[in-house]
């Protein structure tokens, strides 16, 4: 496995991937044609009264955009935020489409793309991204990747989402190794949260990470949802979901395992121009009917709150997962 650069002090990087970076293309969206977007999208549950349109508008992180500030009344989810598919395979390929739209109007804008991941089976709803046309369209020398949260653990340790990731995604796609920001793995958890959280101050001096009002404005971060509700590790009824002071939390006592993690707060969360959650399978379907049901309190669910105040959100789920709806 590959060292990235991350947000290691002194590190050197190690080479990502042999080749070099592949061709960009300018505009992805209009080479494949919105008919093929279409009829992509329309795989998904239209007969069901959820969302099925066309292309899914996208925001351009730039700097000062709206004002962002933690917030927990933000009322009920609507269903148009939600795209239903029959199954994993038409989500993914939708979901594909999504993220190159995204990275492509965040490059056009800005000259870069700044993505976030979570771990679970997010990495594996993203295959698609790896394969044509997107490995050879898609403009991944510009792209600058981060993790929502990561557990406290070695990069080659099975709890890693950075493992989780490489193994899944990133070993497959051409991203210059000094643009994968991973946690520094020799460090405590405090130390490692204020490392990463120093990385990404450092990185909006130099204008590829957007900032707005105090927090950064990532182009995109690419959530999946626990069995609790939980997302990035911001969970039900734990203290982190109201902390609005940082960037980067530690949590030594998760009460999923392994207890030692860092986070994204959730500041950080709605301050991104574009959320984007993935739940799959029947074992989401009682919370995510709950994340589209009445709001709740902030810290009762967090993939309920963790959603842009000036940006678009949108879910893609399975049939399954949308089955108690």
């Amino acid at each position: 496995m590959a060292t990235m650069h991350a947000c290691l002090r002194g590190a050197a990087a190690t080479s990502f991937l042999s080749s070099p970076c592949l061709s960009s293309n300018s505009n992805l969206a209009a080479r494949l044609g919105a008919t093929s977007h279409q009829k992509v999208l329309r795989q998904g549950l239209g007969a069901t009264g959820f969302r099925s349109s066309a292309l899914v508008r996208t925001v351009v992180a730039k700097a000062g955009t709206g004002k962002v500030e933690m917030a927990g009344n933000l009322g009920k989810l609507k269903r148009e935020e939600l795209q239903v598919y029959e199954d994993g395979e038409s989500l993914s390929v939708s979901l594909a489409a999504h993220v190159a739209d995204v990275a492509t109007a965040a490059i056009e804008a800005r000259g870069a793309f700044t993505v976030v991941l979570s771990g679970g089976s997010l990495i594996k709803m993203l295959g698609k991204v790896c394969e044509s046309p997107y490995l050879e369209s898609v403009d991944w020398a510009k792209w600058h990747v981060f993790w929502a949260d990561e557990r406290v653990v070695k990069k080659d340790h099975p709890d890693s989402n950075y493992k989780l990731a490489w193994d899944g995604f990133l070993s497959k796609v051409p991203i210059p190794s000094g643009q994968v920001y991973a946690i520094n793995d020799s460090l405590s958890t405090e130390a490692a949260a204020e490392d990463y959280e120093m990385c990404i101050r450092q990185l909006t001096k130099t204008g590829v990470v957007a900032i707005a009002d105090g927090y950064p404005r990532l182009d995109l971060l690419l959530l999946g949802m626990g069995p609790d509700g939980h997302c990035c590790s911001l969970f039900p009824h734990h203290p982190l979901v109201q902390v609005k002071d940082r960037w980067i939390a530690p949590i030594t006592d998760s009460p999923k395992p392994p207890p030692e993690r860092i986070t994204f707060t959730m500041p950080v969360v709605q301050a991104a121009a574009n959320v984007t959650f993935v739940a799959n399978g029947e074992g989401k379907a009682e919370m995510l009917a709950k994340v589209f049901g009445e709001e709740l309190p902030l810290g009762e669910l967090p993939s309920q709150s963790a959603r842009p105040l000036n940006g678009k959100l949108i879910w893609f789920a399975d049939k399954a997962a949308a089955s108690k709806l």
